[in-house]
């Protein structure tokens, strides 16, 4: 069974940097765009980053650009995400998702386009 885990989150000061990773087993997702999302309390889930298949192409929601950066290293089944310069509104959880299918340019930006999701890690940025 497909299984994606996501770690990396914890309790950080604004400015302060982490890195989320995302493991997928169960099947090979180096055909699959991958995508990072957040959720914060009270607010629906968006969008944050998305890299395709063949990390030919990343796309970025505009209040992550220049600040975060998503890679993927196929050969681990592993997606990243690198957070800097955070802020405290990035409070949230983070989730990531796989979506099969598309070129290899792939990136997909809405979350009922992803098959897949990890359950979560929450990442807190104080003040």
């Amino acid at each position: 069974q497909a299984q994606l885990v996501e770690s990396g989150g914890g309790l950080v000061q604004a400015g302060d940097s982490l890195r989320l990773s995302c493991a997928a087993s169960g099947r090979t997702f180096s055909s699959y765009a991958m995508g990072w999302f957040r959720q914060a309390p009270g607010k629906e889930r968006e969008f944050v980053a998305t890299i395709s298949w063949s990390s030919g192409h990343t796309y970025y929601a505009d209040s992550v650009k220049g600040r975060f950066t998503i890679s993927r290293d196929n050969a681990k089944n592993t997606v990243y995400l690198q957070m800097n310069s955070l802020k405290p509104e990035d409070t949230a959880v983070y989730y990531c998702a796989a979506d099969i299918g598309g070129s290899a340019y792939y990136t997909p930006v809405r979350p009922i386009e992803y098959e897949y999701w990890g359950q979560g890690t929450q990442v807190t940025v104080s003040s």
